[in-house]
Parts: C-alpha cells; sequence; structure tokens
C-alpha cells in the first residue's frame, strides 16, 4: 500500500516510482491512499476505486479515499470518527503485506502504520521526524532528485532494483472529448502556460509571462494561460499583458491531463502542473526562484531550467517575490522556449 495524500507534483513524483514498481510486478496488488481532490490522478473520474486495472487506472488496484484536510476542521465530532473508521476499515480489509510512507508527515506515516500492515516502510528521515517512530523500516535516501529518492523507496519494496519507466496516468475519455472541444479551432501549436505558483516567493509576474506568450506567439504557436480555483484574476492579467494574444483555460485535473497531452511546450514554475507535463514527456521551460531544481526540477524530458544566481534554496512559504526569480526576464525565457522547440524538432 502506498501513501501519498497529496499535492499534485508530489502525487506524480511518487507515480513515476510506483510506475516502475508496476511495470516490474504487473500482479502485485497495489493500493494507494490518497486526498480525494488529487485521486483523478490516479484514477479517471465515473471509473470504479477498485477492481480490474485499466487505462481508466492503470497503476492501482485500489483508490483509499481520505480527506484529512476537512477531518482536521472537526476533528472530534461524529461525522469525522466515522468517516475516519471507515476509511480505516476499508485499507484493513485488503490485508496489505508493506506499508509504503512516501510522504514522510506525522498523518501519512500514522495511516501507513494504522493499516497495519506486517512491515511499514519509509525515509529515516523524512519531512516532519517525528513521523519515523511509525515506520519499521527506515531508507536513508541518497539521490538529489525527489524522483530517484521515491525510486529507491520503491526498491526497498520491491527488494530489487526497478526499472525506470514511463508514468502511468489515467485516460479520461470525457476529459479527452471536452478538451478536443475547448480547443478546436486553435491549431495544433499550442502552448501551455502556467503562472500559478504554491506560494508568492515562487510567483513569477503576470506581466512577464504576457510578454513571453506575446513572444511564442510571433513564433507561430497557440498560448493558453491555464489556471486553478482562485486565479482568475492572475490569468485575467496575464491575458492583458499579451495584448490578447493568449487566451485563459480553466481545467479539472483530467482535463489538464488530456491537454498537457497536446502541448508541444510548456512554461511555469515549480508547480504540479509543470511535473505533470514533465511526466508526460512534453518540453519544459521551467522558471524557477526559492526551490532547488537539482531537487524538484522537471524530471525526464527536454528541459530548460532558468534559476538566477542570487535565489537561495529555501522552502519558506513567503508571500514576497524571491529577489533572484524576479532577475530572470521574459526575454530569456522566450529565448528557451525557442531552444526548446528547435532541439524537438531536429
Amino acid at each position: 500500500m502506498v501513501v501519498r495524500l497529496g499535492a499534485m507534483g508530489d502525487v506524480i513524483h511518487t507515480l513515476a516510482a510506483v510506475s516502475g514498481l508496476r511495470s516490474a510486478f504487473p500482479t502485485m496488488r497495489v493500493g494507494w491512499v490518497i486526498e480525494n481532490r488529487w485521486s483523478e490522478l490516479l484514477c479517471a473520474r465515473n471509473t470504479p476505486l477498485f477492481g480490474q486495472r485499466s487505462p481508466q487506472r492503470p497503476v492501482t488496484d485500489f483508490v483509499h479515499i481520505v480527506d484529512t484536510k476537512r477531518w482536521r476542521k472537526s476533528l472530534f465530532s461524529r461525522g469525522t470518527r466515522r468517516q475516519f473508521g471507515d476509511a480505516l476499515r476499508e485499507v484493513r480489509d485488503q490485508h496489505y503485506e508493506v506499508a509504503a510512507d512516501f510522504q514522510g508527515a506525522l498523518k501519512s506515516a500514522f495511516l501507513a502504520r494504522s493499516a497495519k500492515a506486517t512491515a511499514v516502510v519509509g525515509f529515516a528521515h523524512p519531512r516532519e521526524f517525528p513521523a519515523s517512530v511509525f515506520y519499521k523500516h527506515r531508507l536513508n535516501a541518497r539521490a538529489a532528485h525527489v524522483i530517484d529518492q521515491y525510486h529507491s523507496l520503491a526498491e526497498s519494496v520491491a527488494g530489487r532494483p526497478l526499472p525506470q519507466c514511463e508514468t502511468m496516468l489515467p485516460r479520461d475519455e470525457e476529459a479527452e472529448a471536452c478538451i478536443a472541444t475547448k480547443i478546436s479551432g486553435l491549431g495544433k501549436d499550442l502552448v501551455v502556460i502556467n503562472p500559478g505558483a504554491g506560494w508568492g516567493s515562487k510567483q513569477w509576474p503576470p506581466d512577464r509571462y504576457g510578454e513571453v506568450a506575446r513572444g511564442v506567439a510571433l513564433c507561430g504557436l497557440t498560448p493558453l494561460i491555464n489556471f486553478g480555483p482562485g486565479e482568475e484574476e492572475l490569468a485575467l492579467r496575464v491575458q492583458e499583458a499579451s495584448n490578447g494574444v493568449s487566451q485563459p483555460v480553466s481545467c479539472s485535473i483530467a482535463e489538464l491531463i488530456a491537454l498537457t497531452r497536446r502541448t508541444r511546450l510548456f512554461i511555469g514554475g515549480d508547480t504540479g502542473p509543470l511535473h505533470l507535463a514533465a511526466a508526460l514527456r512534453v518540453p519544459v521551460v521551467a522558471i524557477f526562484g526559492p526551490t532547488d531544481p537539482a531537487r524538484n526540477g522537471p524530471y525526464g524530458t527536454k528541459t530548460v531550467v532558468l534559476r538566477n544566481p542570487a535565489s537561495k534554496t529555501s522552502l519558506s512559504h513567503t508571500s514576497a517575490p524571491d529577489p533572484g526569480l524576479l532577475k530572470i526576464s521574459a526575454e530569456e525565457v522566450v529565448t528557451a522556449a525557442r531552444q526548446l522547440l528547435r532541439s524537438a524538432s531536429a
């Protein structure tokens, strides 16, 4: 059983490792505990959460849905206790032999231990150090990139080396049809620009994203501005700065997977959509500030990573833009985009 509750990029990084496990052991029964909001990364909508695997649920035999964010708001209520008990019973009924905590948080480690598997494995130095007390087996992860770290944890479950293989993402036919309609008439040469960021210090200015949209449009490409919930104003600011040459598009996770599959290039910062593009082998121009691309950069695809030396690695969720990030110009990003497009067509 895999425990990785969220968020988007972290689930995708874990999925890369678990895809290797699935490829090496096609008959292994794999369950995954995940927050409801990210479940479309494992299972297409209107698809059963358990049973025979298919392109709609290619990796897991069972998707266990939890809602820890909502549970924390009413921790001692009867409804929370009932929902948590039902989720725990569902997990334990599968009688998993191994529970692997890829998240390294107290809540994920507790869920892994609560599964009552024979072995509970995790990192010797997890994100929240007290989580390690819940593990029976602890792995010292020495690799630099987080995907390689997760791969090593999957190998510890397997007991042998695992292949690096394509990340298995679900195919939602309804989402595919919806995106085909949304982009109808826009042409084939789509570029997804993702201006959003998890916190302010990773936020490159929207007016520069608008300049980039103008630049890629001059290359004969169609820039689309992907935005998530609460980012409507941000997307409009990018569109205005692009002089109207870009088009905002809001997608569910399944629709974003479908859209990214149709994209020639992705431009954005260290966010879930960027890591989705990399997992789908879409060329990426990555704009990095306080996070370290050696650990969190796009993996497994053609990439140009832009990071100014003034940026210092920090995981502090500050609201002020990183000074080094602000030193990256729109011209640098457009030049990187052209470079990637030339190499992809060579």
